[in-house]
């Protein structure tokens, strides 16, 4: 049985639940099921990295959720920024088809959601931002294509967002976003979680 969140399509038994979370002072409505990471809440992780993601200093441009999940990150960002659109992708249909129930439930309309496996669906390459929570359990090389291939998709002054626990790699993550950027900076820690962030520089 594929029953994990990071395939394609979760072989689960459907148990659908609704439930409220309140970000960035206004409550979200979500609905989740099985075959989806953190079901029952929004997990303390992207909580940490909402907290700290800032879209005032960023340049014009989308914004890219990379593993969207059932969409809190990415709904949590289109509400933040009306202005801007929000590109919400996911490699799990299941989750993708959450995402599109909530945005609906929470009338979030500047978002576009699509099933692409890391960035292999992704055209654009003017993001401001890219932010990810991504599945660790999927494994290193995944992760790392996370990292790597959002340069290419980063607008100049664009950032890469990413949360990682301290145990599951946000040391080795660093130092792979340094070598990509050329620079990467821990904007918050709590809990164990780190915030990583990096910037496209303009090449001299």
């Amino acid at each position: 049985m594929t029953n994990y969140y990071y395939t394609h399509n979760p072989d689960v038994v459907h148990d659908e639940k609704q439930w409220n979370f309140e970000i960035f002072d206004h409550q979200f409505t979500f609905t989740t099921d099985n075959g989806v990471f953190s079901k029952r809440t929004v997990d303390y992780g992207s909580r940490t990295l909402l907290a700290a993601f800032d879209p005032t200093q960023l340049p014009a441009g989308p914004l890219l959720d990379l593993g969207t999940g059932y969409g809190p990150i990415g709904m949590a960002l289109a509400y933040q920024s009306p202005e801007r659109t929000v590109d919400m992708v996911d490699v799990n249909e299941l989750a993708l088809s959450l995402a599109r129930k909530n945005v609906a439930l929470n009338q979030i309309e500047n978002v576009h959601i699509f099933t692409s496996d890391r960035y292999d669906q992704v055209t654009t390459t003017n993001y401001a931002a890219i932010v990810t929570n991504p599945p660790v359990r999927a494994g290193k090389a995944v992760v790392e294509a996370m990292l790597t291939g959002a340069y290419d998709h980063l607008t100049t002054q664009g950032t890469l967002t990413v949360v990682l626990q301290k145990k599951q790699g946000a040391p080795s993550a660093k130092k792979l976003m340094t070598t990509t950027f050329g620079n990467c900076t821990i904007i918050k820690k709590d809990k164990g979680y780190y915030i990583l962030q990096s910037v496209k520089e303009a090449i001299a």
